[in-house]
């Protein structure tokens, strides 16, 4: 599951040079289960895949935000894996914090899609058929 993290690092950075920063503790990859108890100062976090998350998980990974640190969440609304039964904690905040106004929110279309050119079509054709149109 941390196999996504690891590939786009390694489209970024050579693999000694990311060897080499995770050595040093300047990238360091950790499961969200991880993250209780700790204080993240002056860093850049980026929880990913976070529509999978519940509410108590984000609230939880926010909190750990220290002084001079910047978050990023991102994640899928249309692709959450937790059973009905629970709220995405993806979804939850974007209610929960609308008022705060240091905390921003980003919304990515299918013509945000970097990846095959057959993908922007396969989410348009999904998303016509999610909301009933032929």
């Amino acid at each position: 599951y941390l196999r996504p993290v690891y590939d786009a690092l390694h489209d970024m950075l050579p693999a000694d040079k990311i060897k080499k920063l995770m050595e040093l503790g300047v990238i360091e990859i950790v499961p969200l289960a991880f993250m209780r108890g700790r204080t993240l100062n002056t860093a850049f976090v980026i929880l990913d895949e976070a529509q999978n998350t519940t509410i108590a998980q984000m609230k939880m990974f926010l909190t750990r935000i220290g002084e001079g640190a910047k978050a990023v969440i991102t994640g899928d609304v249309t692709q959450i894996d937790l059973d009905r039964k629970r709220l995405s904690g993806l979804v939850a905040i974007q209610k929960i914090l609308k008022d705060i106004p240091e905390i921003k929110f980003s919304y990515l279309t299918d013509k945000d899609v970097v990846r095959h050119r057959l993908v922007k079509q396969i989410i348009r054709a999904f998303d016509r058929y999610e909301t009933g149109q032929k």
